[in-house]
């Protein structure tokens, strides 16, 4: 939602200022600058990424649009669920978790967390460390060091569509000033021509940096930059999860798991002490 509020800021500024100072819009519609910057832009991510990480820019670009699907009631859902879990594996022994991990969907566990299930990365995350747990790996070390690899993967291979749009919105200005070139090859085409429809070729041509800087610097790189902190804070939810599993394999109990989970989640999102144990005695 933000997004969009920020575009709409960045073109009404721009709008409302050039028309003050007296400017057409209809001049800065140019369709033939915006084929070429469009098509050359698309044609160079093509060529500078492979489809998966097209298909991942894409997606990013959508969610950003959404905007975050982390919110503090998405923390409070996990914190949730790990206490069940964590409650469960103390009662009847880890070997109780079995059917949870391997039909999450069934489970009643995480049918009461909504947005933890239908986060499927953070979901196959903690499935696949508590059937490592099941398995019989319950040494904390080894854990840590598989979520560590798990996060440290997943997080380098995620962070390659932000990196894609970042270099996109780099070629923008520079495809930007090809368009005006191109502009101005076909100005001079037309130098015998009356001034004033020199001058409108002129203008046309510079519509072109104009739009390639524009692009570049108030809505490809925004987004970029937004992708990539959206990115960020799924790698911190797996921390929450990461903090939360190490405190059950070692067998502490459900409130200590859910503290150490909730000290691992940044501030402005953490729920209050008392919030959470309000949460533990409803579930109790």
């Amino acid at each position: 939602m933000f997004v969009v509020i920020g575009a709409l800021v960045v073109l009404g500024s721009i709008i409302a200022g050039y028309t003050m100072h007296g400017g057409q819009l209809l001049i800065l519609f140019q369709v033939t600058e915006i084929i070429i910057i469009g098509g050359a832009a698309l044609g160079s991510l093509l060529i500078s990424n492979p489809m998966s990480v097209t298909k991942r820019l894409f997606k990013g670009v959508i969610a950003v649009l959404k905007g975050s699907k982390l919110s503090r009631d998405s923390y409070e859902q996990l914190l949730r669920a790990l206490y069940d879990l964590s409650g469960l594996s103390r009662r009847e022994g880890i070997i109780a978790l079995e059917k949870h991990v391997e039909q999450p969907a069934q489970s009643p566990i995480f049918q009461a967390a909504p947005k933890l299930l239908a986060n499927h990365h953070a979901m196959s995350f903690l499935c696949d460390t508590l059937r490592t747990i099941v398995s019989g790996v319950n040494d904390p070390h080894e854990l840590e060091e598989l979520m560590d690899k798990d996060i440290e993967t997943a997080h380098a291979e995620e962070l390659a569509a932000p990196q894609a749009l970042s270099n996109l919105s780099d070629s923008l200005p520079g495809l930007g000033i090809v368009a005006a070139v191109l502009g101005v090859v076909i100005t001079m085409g037309q130098i015998d021509q009356p001034p004033a429809v020199i001058g409108h070729s002129v203008a046309a041509a510079l519509v072109g940096t104009f739009l390639g800087i524009l692009l570049c610097y108030g809505f490809v790189g925004p987004m970029a930059r937004n992708l990539d902190q959206m990115i960020s804070a799924d790698g911190r939810y797996l921390g929450v999860i990461k903090a939360g599993v190490l405190s059950l394999a070692r067998g502490a109990s459900p409130q200590i798991t859910v503290e150490y989970a909730r000290r691992a989640i940044g501030p402005d999102d953490r729920p209050s002490f008392e919030a959470v144990e309000k949460m533990m005695k409803k579930a109790a």
